[in-house]
């Protein structure tokens, strides 16, 4: 019989429900025996003993609340009898002394990308055009009807196929009653004509509500977080359009892009609007331009590379109760892997290590990291109460509903996806990673906000679990779908890309898991596997302004 509760650390004072647990139904947890008092849904937690008023909660070994009532052993773990506490942390003693897991396996091991002058190593090769302030948004909206269909980027897509049978349907007099319930073609969705650039994956368009009217400092971000798509290893140039009197200054993005890229000789084309005057001037100039750059994009193929060319972004979003249970622990045993393999990982979403800021300060390599990943995450903490929403308020609805009941028991299940390595750098939004190991970067909580931030940072590959289902994407970078169990699995399967339910069903380890998806990253890596995200064009772009994000 499969297990049907389980505790996640030893020291730990709560058990997790593996699946619905009956009132006074019988439990057995390695050797000993438990039974519920009540109704506990999958996902959620029990008192394994009786736990008075004031009592700490610990879950994976650390504290994440205190109960606001008494908790009989064998009582459910509610928002009205627990609320969120979370230890301290002070900059100490470093505990470096690590093995990593066995890499035999991969030691040899290549992914074929797209090779970059710098020595980067990109998992897909795209095209962007950005414009530099929202104001430039329509022409780039307008480039994008331009150039997508007509150079074979185009698809033709399922709803629109359906559509277009409900409103033929109407034409020929069908009422209402028809176009709601008469089944229509399930054609699916159709390839536009053969691309001109067969090399060239795409062309990615990047509008966003920034670059003017906001602080300086959003500015100077924007232009970072630009030029850390502009140097990025996936893509192969850029046209830029600028209006050219806004707080994003092009010499500021040259300089964002000179610190990442001190040798930059990607394709570069930047258009003032301003300076050009007519906008069917800038439009045919900008045509041009992007053509003449895609000719050259097309010119570099795929060929082999070693893994430590991956830079793995580790993002979670619409978690649950078994997101620190299967996939989160799994995709830290893959981020493990990888670092011994001389690879780099991010791991973000500073709000969601609350109460496992200590493990992490003692994983870092020395003291000037430890003191700035501190800095960063007490500055953040701060800015989060003096507007009255406090990491403790993170939790979504759809988290809590799930089991997910504390800030700190979020945090504490997410803090898993950066597994065990030491930290190597701390970096702040939105510096780029220049090191192998694993990296902190301080980013939301936002699941497309962080994951916008990582791939600017420079992840050629986002590893994204979900355990209520979540369609996030990157427009180029390849995100893949990792559901924490098999219903969510099956029930969102054309949004899902991997399944880590088996560990909750004991029909996998968390350490096999990993090495499931690490191969399933190198056929990523190598073009072989096309994810959900990028089969459904989830282009998702949301730079961060530095205001508070949970």
């Amino acid at each position: 019989m499969k297990q049907k509760i389980t505790k996640v650390h030893p020291k730990d004072n709560v058990m997790v429900a593996l699946t619905d647990l009956q009132t006074g139904e019988e439990v057995t947890y390695q050797g000993d025996t438990y039974k519920p008092l009540e109704f506990i849904p999958a996902k959620h937690k029990f008192a394994i003993n009786d736990l008075p008023e004031g009592t700490d909660i610990i879950m994976y070994g650390v504290l994440v609340g205190r109960t606001q009532s008494h908790i009989p052993a064998g009582g459910l773990l509610t928002i009205t009898n627990i609320k969120h506490a979370a230890s301290g942390f002070v900059t100490g003693t470093n505990h470096l002394d690590w093995e990593g897991p066995d890499t035999t396996k991969w030691e040899n091991a290549t992914f074929n990308g797209f090779h970059r002058s710098n020595g980067d190593v990109g998992t897909a090769n795209y095209w962007l055009v950005i414009p530099m302030v929202f104001c430039e948004n329509r022409n780039i909206e307008v480039l994008q009807e331009a150039l997508i269909k007509p150079l074979g980027y185009g698809r033709k897509k399922t709803y629109e196929i359906k559509a277009q049978q409900l409103i033929n349907k109407i034409r020929t007099g069908s009422g209402i009653e028809e176009v709601l319930y008469t089944e229509i073609g399930s054609d699916t969705a159709q390839a536009g004509q053969d691309k001109l650039f067969p090399n060239v994956d795409g062309i990615k368009f990047l509008t966003h509500t920034g670059g003017c009217g906001g602080t300086r400092q959003d500015s100077t971000a924007l232009c970072g977080l630009l030029a850390g798509y502009i140097t990025h290893s996936n893509v192969a140039g850029a046209t830029v359009l600028s209006l050219g009197c806004q707080n994003a200054e092009v010499k500021t993005l040259q300089e964002e892009i000179a610190k990442r890229a001190p040798d930059f000789n990607k394709p570069l084309y930047i258009l003032d609007q301003q300076k050009v005057g007519l906008e069917t001037d800038l439009m045919e100039l900008a045509i041009r331009q992007t053509l003449a750059g895609l000719i050259q994009a097309n010119e570099v193929t795929r060929k082999p590379a070693p893994l430590n060319k991956l830079v793995i972004g580790l993002e979670c979003g619409g978690s649950d109760g078994f997101s620190g249970i299967s996939a989160n622990p799994a995709i830290g045993y893959t981020s493990d892997l990888l670092v011994s393999l001389g690879g780099s990982v991010i791991l973000s979403e500073f709000p969601e290590l609350c109460g496992v800021e200590q493990n992490l300060i003692d994983r870092c390599i020395d003291k000037s990291k430890a003191e700035r990943f501190s800095s960063l995450v007490r500055a953040y903490s701060a800015r989060a109460e003096e507007v009255g929403s406090g990491f403790y308020m993170n939790p979504s609805p759809g988290n809590i509903k799930d089991g997910l009941i504390t800030d700190a028991i979020k945090s504490a299940g997410a803090a898993k996806k950066g597994g065990t390595s030491p930290v190597t750098d701390v970096l702040d939004y939105p510096e780029k990673v220049t090191k192998p190991g694993l990296n902190l970067l301080c980013t939301p909580g936002n699941d497309v906000e962080s994951t916008t931030a990582e791939v600017g940072s420079g992840a050629n590959v986002v590893l994204f679990t979900t355990g209520l289902g979540t369609p996030t994407g990157n427009p180029i970078t390849p995100v893949i779908k990792i559901a924490t169990n098999t219903k969510l699995f099956s029930r969102m399967s054309d949004i899902m890309d991997i399944n880590t339910g088996t560990i909750v069903e004991g029909d996998e380890t968390i350490e096999q898991a990993g090495e499931r998806i690490l191969d399933y990253i190198v056929k990523v890596a190598s073009g072989e596997i096309e994810v959900s995200a990028v089969r459904h064009g989830q282009n998702d772009f949301i730079p961060w302004k530095r205001g508070v994000s949970l």
